[in-house]
């Protein structure tokens, strides 16, 4: 059964979609409805959502930046994207942010529920020919190394590139692999594979199937919107080397890095989903030219020795970690202490800011110079609690104060903490005191 959440600054079109979506038949557990791009981030990440079904221009916050903001939440959940305009600009930045789909209205209702029922149907599915793939391990079949013609090659060239970058005929075989950029990032995937361990032991036989079906769902994932090359590395890492050309690096750096952080959980995420495995995801920066091919394959190495310190995290990105601050790597000492800082420099950034309206994660991470997903594991292993239920603590006690102490009317008192609107105000404030802000006064 899946989670549906319907948004629309329209309350008669969520009314409408949600009727349509409840009367279909399909496996619809809850229908969540939103009026803003707000209000819907807080759903999603209050309640578990397994798709998005959202207008693309809602005022204050778009449908597209609710997309992004709630893959940095959780990157699992599918959007598809409807508009009253058919922009192709629109369209084209929603198919690559993953859209699953992008509707016109008005919204042909069959046309609706197709679409829904494609996304619901291969939600929990992986692609056929992973799953032939992963209904074959421990059969008997022939593995074939990706790119075997290329895999030498690339590992040169995340290790020396100098060495293949002067010659004619590598220079071709690159051009043949579309390596143009002109920028560049690095992805490693490390299995925990030891030979033995408590619970199972490992022949070469598993290891080698293991790796090939990594490597198989992260194909499947790459290839959805991402230009990309996959191959295996020493120490039976696997590499992903991601690209852009000048016109689709036309976002921020900065957003582009928010990507690479919702598709290394989303990696880690499916490999633990089909074979119950804890990879470690290494993300470099972003670096332009070729010639940077070692620095981002340092890197994103470098990034994944930081499971040792943190083992209960598994995806990293190198520019998390102010890494010239040492002279050699950081200490356990050094690292508790600049973790304990950037969580201090969260809460009291939020202290000070919790009833700004629109305020999110992202911003209290870009403040902090690290990205969201880190800032949200260090919040919640310093201090007990994730970082938004943090920010609904403040805003909730703040409002029962107000309500307890002062004549303010609903309204007044939603505005004053961060609220866009009465009703949702109303609706928050229930689910976490279980009464109403009225029931409260009286």
């Amino acid at each position: 059964m899946f989670n549906i959440l319907v948004v629309d600054d329209e309350p008669l079109i969520c009314k409408g979609l949600s009727s349509l979506l409840a009367s279909s038949g399909l496996e619809i557990d809850r229908i969540y409805t939103a009026n803003s791009g707000f209000e819907a981030l807080d759903c999603i990440r209050m309640e578990d959502v397994d798709l998005l079904v959202t207008d693309i221009q809602m005022g204050a916050m778009s449908g597209i930046e609710l997309m992004q903001h709630a893959k940095l939440a959780k990157p699992w959940v599918q959007t598809i994207i409807i508009s009253a305009h058919e922009t192709f600009q629109y369209a084209q930045m929603a198919v690559r942010l993953g859209a699953k789909d992008y509707l016109i209205k008005p919204l042909n209702s069959e046309h609706f529920l197709d679409s829904v029922r494609s996304v619901l149907l291969k939600m929990d599915k992986p692609s056929p020919e992973l799953a032939t793939f992963m209904a074959g391990i421990g059969e008997s079949f022939r593995l074939e190394e990706p790119l075997p013609e290329y895999s030498k090659l690339l590992n040169t060239l995340i290790q020396e590139p100098s060495s293949v970058l002067g010659e004619e005929e590598t220079l071709r075989k690159l051009d043949e692999l579309k390596l143009r950029g002109p920028f560049f990032s690095v992805i490693k995937i490390k299995l925990p594979l030891p030979e033995e361990n408590k619970v199972q032991k490992y022949t070469s036989r598993d290891r080698e199937l293991l790796r090939y079906a990594a490597l198989n769902i992260a194909k499947e994932l790459l290839d959805q919107e991402w230009s990309t090359v996959a191959f295996y590395s020493p120490e039976e890492e696997i590499t992903v080397i991601i690209q852009w050309d000048e016109k689709n690096y036309e976002e921020s750096a900065t957003g582009q890095i928010n990507r690479l952080d919702v598709l290394g959980r989303s990696l880690h995420i499916n490999i633990h989903k089909y074979l119950h495995l804890n990879a470690v995801i290494g993300i470099s920066q972003i670096l332009k030219g070729l010639s940077f091919m070692d620095v981002l394959n340092r890197q994103a190495a470098k990034a994944i020795q930081w499971n040792k310190e943190h083992s209960d995290h598994f995806v990293f990105y190198y520019g998390d970690f102010n890494w010239s601050s040492y002279a050699a790597d950081p200490s356990p000492e050094d690292i508790y202490t600049h973790s304990n800082l950037i969580v201090q420099k969260a809460k009291a950034y939020i202290d000070e800011n919790y009833a700004q309206k629109g305020l999110t994660i992202h911003e209290v991470a870009k403040k902090n110079h690290v990205s969201p997903n880190y800032l949200s594991y260090l919040f919640k292993k310093n201090t007990g609690h994730n970082l938004w239920e943090y920010v609904i603590k403040l805003r909730m006690e703040e409002s029962r104060e107000m309500i307890l102490s002062t004549d303010l009317r609903r309204y007044e008192i939603a505005e004053r903490v961060g609220y866009e609107s009465p009703e949702h105000f109303s609706k928050i404030f229930k689910k976490y005191y279980g009464i109403s802000p009225s029931e409260l006064k009286k």
